[in-house]
């Protein structure tokens, strides 16, 4: 109004229709029509209090929920009780409470328990320190756009028949991969096994600046592949049980207890639970296959084999006991059709041996993933599955 003031003292001789414009008063129109909106739709707000902010509706997880773990039909183990002052959360969500990775390696130690960090086992002369040295912080291969989880298990590793050739098995997960020998007395095999199978085939994005030296030394080389003989896909289920007492004792209480209940129960349902190390010939082929032969189908279960292991440290120690569920590709459900978490691998947490028959029934057989028990998951894409 000032400005319109002085423009009639300096324009006396034109209408006053020419200095407001229809924009002008438009505008003037539409913001005083706002304000007074505004002013009433804030009244409103005051009035009826705040209003509740609707969530985005994510898209549905790419599997079968069921709510809880249905209870147990026989005698289970009794659930052990906990060190003092180390109790198990029963109260924080458990969804997506879990790290990223791109692959787990599992080092098959023989053993069910190690030192706190992994890597000083044997004075530092071992598979994951050598991992965690190439992968790790500042490590030659580091990228936290692909992070490598290294693990130890349980599992032993096959025998080579040249006794005197000290080697180590792995697992490789979700590539579904087992290399029955990495040799120890050269560091030639742990880069073979880095190039040839753990770094990615292709960046990701955020890389695109690197110079392309750098970018190479970052990207996966197949030929290395070549250099590590017996390697093969895996077709058992892999039921993985932290038991790792040497970090915490909730862990190494209950994993045990886990490990010994999942055998039982998986049995019980027909399957077929493999123990000992997979034997391997000079050449490369398996002399006792990883799942069962070939046409030979275990009872009632369509020829399911599984193996249980303790793994170490995979975090959230106070929501023991944590297990991961890992379904092979080719596993096909009780009917022949592919099992609905083929490629998968599903984290729990909270287990207790009374969940153990419903993880059984519910994920390994059935393919339907336990709500009030998931902590996350990873696809054969190296997708993170949450809920």
């Amino acid at each position: 109004m000032l400005r319109l003031a002085r423009g009639r003292r300096m324009v006396n001789s034109c209408p006053v229709t020419l200095l407001v414009s229809p924009c002008v008063v438009a505008a003037t129109t539409r913001s005083s029509s706002s304000s007074s909106s505004s002013s009433s739709s804030s009244s409103s707000k005051q009035k009826s209090g705040p209003q509740p902010r609707a969530r985005p509706s994510g898209p549905p997880p790419p599997f079968e929920l069921v709510p809880t773990c249905p209870s147990p039909t026989c005698e289970c183990a009794a659930t052990p009780a906990m060190p003092d002052g180390l109790e198990i959360d029963r109260k924080a969500p458990l969804n997506g409470v879990m790290s990223a990775y791109a692959e787990q390696v599992l080092v098959c130690t023989g053993k069910d328990d190690w030192a706190s960090r992994i890597e000083e086992e044997n004075s530092g002369d071992n598979l994951a320190a050598d991992l965690k040295e190439l992968f790790g912080r500042g490590g030659t291969y580091s990228d936290p756009w692909h992070n490598i989880s290294v693990l130890n298990a349980s599992f032993p590793s096959s025998t080579p028949k040249r006794s005197e050739l000290q080697t180590t098995s792995a697992y490789l997960l979700p590539s579904f991969k087992y290399v029955p020998f990495l040799p120890r007395v050269s560091f030639d095999s742990v880069q073979a096994l880095a190039k040839g199978y753990l770094l990615p085939e292709t960046l990701h994005p955020m890389h695109d600046g690197l110079s392309p030296i750098h970018r190479d030394r970052l990207t996966r080389k197949e030929a290395y592949r070549s250099l590590l003989y017996g390697v093969r896909d895996v077709t058992d289920v892999l039921v993985l049980v932290c038991g790792h007492g040497g970090r915490d004792m909730r862990c190494g209480v209950m994993g045990p207890v886990l490990r010994d209940e999942f055998e039982a129960r998986l049995e019980g349902a027909g399957v077929d639970v493999a123990r000992g190390p997979i034997e391997v010939d000079e050449s490369g082929g398996e002399v006792q296959k990883i799942g069962p032969p070939e046409g030979r189908e275990t009872a009632g279960r369509g020829g399911i084999s599984a193996r249980v292991g303790l793994i170490s440290h995979i975090g959230g120690h106070k929501f023991a006991g944590n297990v991961i569920v890992y379904i092979p590709p080719g596993l096909r459900a009780k009917g022949g059709e592919a099992h609905p978490l083929a490629g998968k691998g599903i984290w729990y947490g909270r287990v207790e041996p009374k969940h153990v028959e419903g993880i059984v029934k519910e994920t390994v057989l059935e393919g339907r993933v336990i709500a009030d028990m998931f902590r996350g998951g990873i696809d054969e894409n190296r997708k993170i599955l949450r809920l």
